[in-house]
C-alpha cells in the first residue's frame, strides 16, 4: 500500500466514525430525552449505516476481528439494539449500555481489545492464528 493509499483509507475511516458519532449523538440524545423519533430518524440512520459500513470494513480486512473482543462487543451492541423491540420502554438502559460498551471497544487496552475468544489468548497477527 502506497502512503497516499494509506493517508485516504485513514481519512474515509475517520470520516465514517466521526459521522457515526455524530449519529449515535443525536440518536441517543432523542432516546435520553424522550424526543419524538422524527426529530432524531436521520441521526438514527446515520449511526446504523455508518455502523455497518464500519464493520463491514473492519470484517473485510481481518476475519479475526469477528472472533476478537473488539468485534464480539460490537455484536453485543447489535443484539441491544435489537431489544429497542421488545423492550422499547428500556431503551435508556440500553442506549446507555451500547455507549458504555463503546468505550469500552474503542478505548480499552489493546490486549482486551485483541483478545480472541475462541484461542483464549491476543491475537495480532495473521500468522498467530495457526498456533
Amino acid at each position: 500500500m502506497t502512503e497516499t493509499q494509506f493517508w485516504l483509507q485513514r481519512l474515509a475511516k475517520t470520516g465514517l466514525r466521526a459521522l457515526h458519532i455524530v449519529g449515535v449523538c443525536g440518536a441517543a440524545g432523542g432516546i435520553l430525552l424522550a424526543v419524538p423519533m422524527d426529530a432524531w430518524l436521520t441521526y438514527w440512520i446515520i449511526a446504523m449505516v455508518t455502523g455497518l459500513i464500519l464493520m463491514l470494513w473492519e470484517v473485510i480486512r481481518d476475519w479475526r476481528w469477528l472472533i476478537q473482543l473488539k468485534g464480539v462487543l460490537t455484536l453485543v451492541k447489535i443484539g441491544l439494539l435489537l431489544l429497542f423491540i421488545p423492550l422499547a420502554s428500556a431503551k435508556p438502559a440500553l442506549i446507555i449500555a451500547i455507549i458504555l460498551l463503546s468505550v469500552i471497544v474503542s478505548h480499552g487496552p489493546s490486549g482486551l481489545r485483541h483478545y480472541s475468544i475462541i484461542h483464549r489468548r491476543r491475537l495480532d497477527s495473521k500468522k498467530e492464528i495457526k498456533g
